[in-house]
């Protein structure tokens, strides 16, 4: 900035056309730093922004008068591969033109009949390789896959051999008969082979010795050893069968390539051809005499990297955490003649472009609304129906298909946010993409997302998996406060003769409890239609907010709880506060009253301590972060109750913080969650005993006689805790393990040091001439890795406490011991064929024990990787109340157990 300039007086064309004229500049000053290099990757990757058919033979000329090295000309291929792989045919129809000779060439080639020097196209197909290795090695799936994609496109546009191509194929298809090949590996090497196939193999199947028989068969083979582990992450519930059923409305994504491979393998592939986009074939063939064409060299997929860490819990166990594959199952939501069908080539490849697409362009939500929206340009004629005020073609195609593209992207992207276990990106990314679809085009996506609200929310209880449904109404609620919160709630009117814990009424209730925490309450109540204004089980008849039991003059405890909220307010110590509460316990220790309806007085006064509190903190979150960590030995005190104060049970001390917190917030339960994060944080509670209080304090979640007489259940509420809960001890493991690692590579370097440099200190180390991985007891002369080891036991000790305790609350919940306070008579007859097809009849506790029922199914699969580690611990500690039984619903959690862990028989 110069500060010599006049001062500005006001805008105008005057001001608009210095800012214009300053950004001109700017733009040229940069054209004009830019390297012959940069400005030819940059046409590379914005080839084909207008009319991608007209501008492929211009960038090919372009790049040969360009004075660019080879490599710069194969990084942005590469890059543009891998990075817009909606544009891969017409790339390949680049290099086509580069594998051409040059004009220069022309007239010699002629004359002798070949060319004496390799193509352009060749020399940048050589680089590229080298490229494409390098994903290889690093085993990057997406990036390997869109490169054969690519290599596909090549060999049809006669550039790559049909030889080389499919011994390229032949390597991912052998990856599937490895063995002990994990579910991720093979899938990934299985998609590879499968859309090489659908693009490649009408071609590969006319040449001396197609392979593509044998790829396929390698891919059923693979598909049909991992069955079992397909009924955990279908996104429709089957409790009576364990084995995996066809859906109507999700397909498998491995499945559906496979049935279109069939489907083309009996065709002879003659259907292929007018799926894929092939500009490549408007050009001459290739005189193989003239340039031959490229043969790719042979390829042996490099195995997984396994880290070896060396770390081991106390019982021997392998600490190492790998996330865990499973199988894809994708909605679809729409008829057939709106959106293409999966397990057509259309279908399939379109959708696997669209999905590529949004995780590419995860970093830019709002270009990749825009490209999406732009995306029939990329595909054949006809594919999708043209937009409203396009230009009319001359004559209909017969063969054009029509689809809505607004419908087919809606779909694909739900697909993947509901994607189980969970989604490939954050939830909230899917939301915002569908959000900026809807700011760009909102008549024609804003019917689409309608559309697609109705057919989710009437495919609640008909099965959907409890996890699907929380993304659903998380999804709903932010999309309704995006658009003014509009929604025509009248249509769901009727469906309030359905018992409270129905899916749709937990829906309705649950979304429209989002909605206030996204406005606040009155705005929503004005929104909703007279029957739910007046429903409590739909909207609460007063705001979320504090409910602070002793702020009532009328309450016995009225005149103790306002000295102890004159010290909080005043900033006491912490000392002072806790002598007070000493004090008044021996005050109301002398009174004869019990203190009803508490267990005990040191239960009062743990409730009244931390409702005071927490009634200091409640005006916003900064104040309860500032009253938690001012009064932290105030809360210590009280879940670690000392000797001198009485001492008591530390269980049950924490037990009641848990509940004074509960108590305090109910009417607003997104902060209790907020709240047992933050006492988890700073160790006042264990995860462990947030998961046995959830689990304890579930009984009350329904509305059906008394708390005491409803079987324990998981709702979304209980589950959020829980998961907090597993998170917090799963993260602190892997805090501790990253520390250990760093402090061993440490303690290491310096052993290397000293021995490197001979010194006398090498031989007291007694450094063997292999370095070995040092044990526990190795780090003796480091105290910073002691204590680190000291604590990761420690931590992952809690870990395993976590998810042990998990498994017993399920027990209880679904399958409990003859002798528990809380029976189940449901968990075994909800799960049978009879009981659901007369779900329309269940009770509210019935579709609690259901919804039950989804929760451990997605505890099993989200935690897989720690359950495995773990597996003969935890099914040791968590089912021994349920070792012998052969109730049918001991039976369905221990096979749904042993899915999970991988020891199904």
């Amino acid at each position: 900035m110069s500060y010599d300039r006049p001062p500005h007086r006001g805008g105008g064309p005057h001001r608009r056309r210095h800012r214009e004229r300053d950004d001109y500049d700017y733009h040229d000053r940069r054209r004009e730093h830019d390297t012959p290099e940069q400005v030819i990757k940059n046409i590379i990757i914005k080839m084909g922004e207008v009319d991608p058919t007209q501008e492929v033979p211009r960038v090919a000329k372009q790049i040969r008068e360009a004075p660019v090295t080879v490599a710069a000309i194969s990084e942005g291929i590469r890059l543009a591969v891998t990075e817009q792989p909606y544009k891969i045919p017409y790339y390949a129809a680049l290099l086509r033109l580069l594998h051409d000779p040059a004009p220069s060439e022309t007239e010699t080639v002629q004359a002798s009949g070949s060319s004496s020097l390799p193509s352009l196209g060749k020399l940048v197909l050589e680089d590229f390789w080298k490229g494409f290795q390098g994903y290889l090695d690093k085993l990057a799936w997406r990036d390997i896959r869109l490169c054969i994609h690519f290599f596909a496109h090549l060999m049809v546009a006669q550039v790559i051999s049909i030889e080389s191509m499919s011994a390229l194929l032949q390597s991912f298809a052998t990856v599937l008969d490895e063995f002990g090949v994990s579910y991720g590996r093979g899938k990934n090497a299985a998609l590879c082979a499968t859309e090489g196939l659908l693009i490649a193999a009408s071609v590969i199947k006319k040449s001396s010795s197609p392979n593509t028989a044998e790829i396929i068969k390698a891919i059923q083979t693979f598909n049909e050893s991992v069955v079992s582990s397909k009924v955990l992450v279908q996104p429709m519930i089957s409790l009576e069968s364990l084995d995996a059923a066809l859906l109507e409305n999700a397909e498998e994504l491995l499945e559906s390539g496979l049935s279109v491979l069939k489907a083309l393998e009996s065709s002879e592939f003659l259907d292929a051809w007018s799926s894929v986009p092939q500009p490549y074939l408007d050009y001459p063939d290739l005189d193989p005499t003239v340039s031959s064409p490229f043969e790719l060299p042979s390829i042996l997929v490099p195995p997984e990297v396994i880290e070896l860490d060396g770390l081991a819990t106390d019982a021997g166990e392998d600490a190492q955490v790998k996330k865990e594959e499973w199988p894809e199952y994708f909605f679809h939501l729409f008829d057939n003649a709106t959106t293409p069908e999966p397990i057509n080539v259309s279908g399939f490849l379109i959708r696997s472009n669209i999905r590529d697409m949004v995780d590419i362009f995860e970093i830019n939500r709002k270009e990749c609304a825009r490209l999406l929206l732009e995306y029939p340009k990329w595909c054949v004629p006809g594919t999708f129906k043209p937009r409203s005020g396009a230009p009319p073609t001359t004559e209909e195609d017969p063969n054009a298909k029509n689809w809505q593209l607004e419908s087919v992207v809606i779909e694909t992207v739900l697909g993947s946010l509901f994607l189980l276990p969970e989604p490939p990106q954050k939830s909230i990314y899917y939301v915002a993409l569908i959000t900026e679809l809807c700011k760009l085009s909102p008549g024609t996506v804003g019917p689409a997302v309608g559309k697609s609200i109705r057919k989710l929310y009437a495919a609640l209880g008909d099965g959907l998996d409890p996890d699907v449904c929380r993304r659903f109404v998380e999804w709903f609620a932010v999309h309704m406060s995006n658009f003014g919160f509009q929604w025509v709630w009248k249509e769901w009117v009727p469906d309030l003769a359905f018992v409270e814990q129905h899916p749709k009424r937990s829906f309705m209730r649950r979304a429209i409890e989002l909605e206030v925490r996204l406005s606040y309450h009155d705005r929503i109540l004005k929104t909703l239609p007279e029957p739910m204004q007046t429903n409590s089980n739909v909207i609460a008849a007063q705001p979320p907010g504090p409910n602070f039991e002793y702020e009532d003059p009328s309450n016995p405890y009225y005149d103790a709880t306002q000295s102890i909220l004159s010290l909080l307010r005043g900033r006491s110590r912490a000392e002072e506060v806790i002598s007070h509460l000493d004090s008044l316990r021996t005050s109301l220790e002398s009174t004869s009253s019990a203190p009803h309806p508490y267990a005990s007085i040191d239960s009062l006064m743990r409730s009244i301590a931390v409702q005071s509190l927490l009634s200091i903190g409640s005006r916003s979150f900064s104040h309860l972060l500032n009253a938690i960590e001012r009064y932290l030995p105030l809360l210590r005190g009280l879940a670690n109750p000392s000797p001198a104060q009485g001492g008591g049970d530390v269980t049950e001390a924490k037990t009641d913080i848990l509940n004074a917190v509960f108590t305090f917030w109910k009417r607003n339960r997104q902060i209790i969650g907020i709240v047992f994060d933050k006492l988890m944080q700073y160790q006042i509670v264990d995860p462990t005993d947030v998961i046995a209080w959830t689990f304890g304090n579930s009984a009350g979640g329904n509305s059906e006689g008394d708390a005491g007489t409803n079987p324990l259940s998981v709702g979304t509420f209980e589950w959020d805790l829980i998961k907090g809960a597993l998170d917090k001890a799963n993260g602190r493991v892997m805090v501790a393990r990253r520390k250990v690692a760093v402090l061993r590579k440490e303690q290491d370097d310096s052993i290397a040091r000293v021995k490197a440099s001979g010194g006398a200190d090498a031989a007291s180390m007694e450094v063997d001439g292999e370095v070995k991985p040092i044990k526990q007891d190795d780090s003796a002369e480091n105290p910073q890795l002691i204590t680190a080891l000291k604590a990761f036991t420690s931590l992952t000790r809690e870990q395993k406490g976590a998810l042990s305790r998990t498994i017993q609350g399920f027990v209880s919940c679904l399958a409990p011991s003859p002798g528990d306070a809380y029976q189940n008579p449901y968990g075994h007859s909800v799960i049978g064929d009879e009981a659901w097809e007369q779900r329309s009849t269940w009770s509210n506790n019935e579709w609690k024990t259901w919804e039950t029922w989804g929760w451990y199914r997605h505890f099993c699969r989200i935690y897989a990787p720690y359950l495995r580690n773990y597996a003969t611990t935890l099914s040791t500690v968590g089912f021994a109340k349920i070792h012998d039984s052969i109730d049918p619903a001991v039976v369905l959690m221990k096979k749904t157990w042993d899915i999970a862990t991988g020891q199904e028989a």
